[in-house]
């Protein structure tokens, strides 16, 4: 019996010696396919990805801070190559894992028609996220300015910290409508979201890296080399965006 225990024991020692963690970073936009992305890591690998989520700027503020995080997935491709350029992520591991799509969503109006609800005088204020640290944000800026509409909707902005928290304008009635990801409202009612024409704002092509922390943990660099796998892509891609 004694022998027995001891196996058991040894092979629990064993068991947990394999199993690992990666700490990411992770754009807001991308919270519900990181979650699927990092329960099928864990179901593949036995490892575990340990997942933080905010505004891409306000993440990479943190990283040059000191945060421990060992992977970055930025909702841009500015950041992850300002954290290279800046000595905080490793050379040569910057890769695009998705291509995000801009939408405006209003769960109360009907958006068949496009951007011609921004003209209208029905609503009083517009959901979007800082575009100083959200690419999502930056993006919406760009696609008022493309619409003329920037200046004249300036007084209506309800500004969140990332796109997260401009979905929860939206959805708790802070703001009639918003810019947000397709991702985040993809089980929504069709007539209530409005895919923004791509010619309105710049690809948001979404950037992962390898941060220093992690330059020795082998769980980060299988972590990353999963994003690319056909299993990854497959969640990424029904998850309303475009593959790389």
């Amino acid at each position: 019996m004694r022998r027995i225990l001891i196996a058991l024991g040894l092979l629990m020692v064993a068991e947990g010696a394999v199993a690992g963690e990666v700490k990411v970073a992770v754009a807001s936009n991308f919270t519900v396919t990181a979650e699927r992305l990092a329960a099928a890591f864990t179901a593949r690998t036995g490892d575990e990805a340990v997942l933080s989520f905010g505004a891409s700027g306000a993440l990479y503020t943190q990283i040059a801070q000191g945060a421990p995080f060992e992977v970055l997935l930025s909702a841009d491709g500015a950041r992850p190559r300002m954290a290279i350029e800046n000595g905080f992520a490793v050379g040569g591991t910057r890769q695009t894992y998705a291509i995000g799509a801009l939408v405006l969503y209003a769960p109360g109006l009907d958006l068949t028609s496009g951007f011609g609800v921004l003209k209208a005088d029905a609503f009083a204020h517009l959901a979007v996220a800082d575009p100083t640290t959200s690419p999502y944000g930056a993006a919406a800026d760009f696609a008022l300015a493309a619409l003329g509409l920037k200046g004249p909707l300036a007084d209506r902005l309800v500004v969140g910290e990332n796109i997260g928290q401009t979905l929860q304008f939206i959805e708790s009635g802070n703001a009639e409508l918003g810019f947000v990801a397709l991702a985040q409202v993809m089980d929504q009612d069709k007539a209530h979201v409005w895919v923004v024409p791509r010619s309105l704002y710049r690809p948001i092509a979404q950037d992962a890296v390898l941060l220093n922390p992690g330059a020795d943990n082998a769980v980060a660099k299988a972590f990353l080399d999963f994003l690319k796998s056909d299993e990854a892509r497959t969640i990424i891609g029904a998850s309303g965006y475009e593959l790389p």
